[in-house]
């Protein structure tokens, strides 16, 4: 009998791979992405203090959108005011172990078009 393999279970293991190599400071923080089947999340972290800086999700009040990717990409730009507004520039990106397309391409791009550097 064929077994198919755990999609979740292989992304968590390309997740942990990746965050061997990558880590957020102070200075450059990381902005993570986490993507379930109803919802996006962003938060930019500082790992050396174990602090989540700014967070977003589809779940706020700000965010619009009919489609995901709608509510993606409007997650991003949201995320991306929010760290605006405390100062932070420049983040690492983390897609979670995500393929870099539709709705985490959409966030991404969202954020750097409202001013983040990554």
């Amino acid at each position: 009998m064929i077994s198919k393999p755990d999609k979740n279970k292989t992304r968590q293991k390309r997740h942990a791979r990746v965050r061997g190599k990558i880590s957020g400071t102070a200075e450059c923080p990381r902005l993570n992405v986490y993507r379930s089947n109803k919802n996006i999340y962003a938060q930019v972290i500082d790992d050396v203090a174990g602090v989540t800086l700014v967070s977003a999700s589809t779940l706020d009040s700000e965010v619009s959108g009919n489609t995901k990717t709608e509510q993606a990409s409007s997650v991003g730009a949201v995320v991306a005011k929010r760290a605006v507004e405390k100062g932070i520039k420049e983040v690492v990106f983390d897609r979670g172990g995500y393929l870099y397309h539709g709705r985490v391409q959409a966030l991404a791009e969202a954020a750097r078009e409202n001013g983040l550097d990554f």
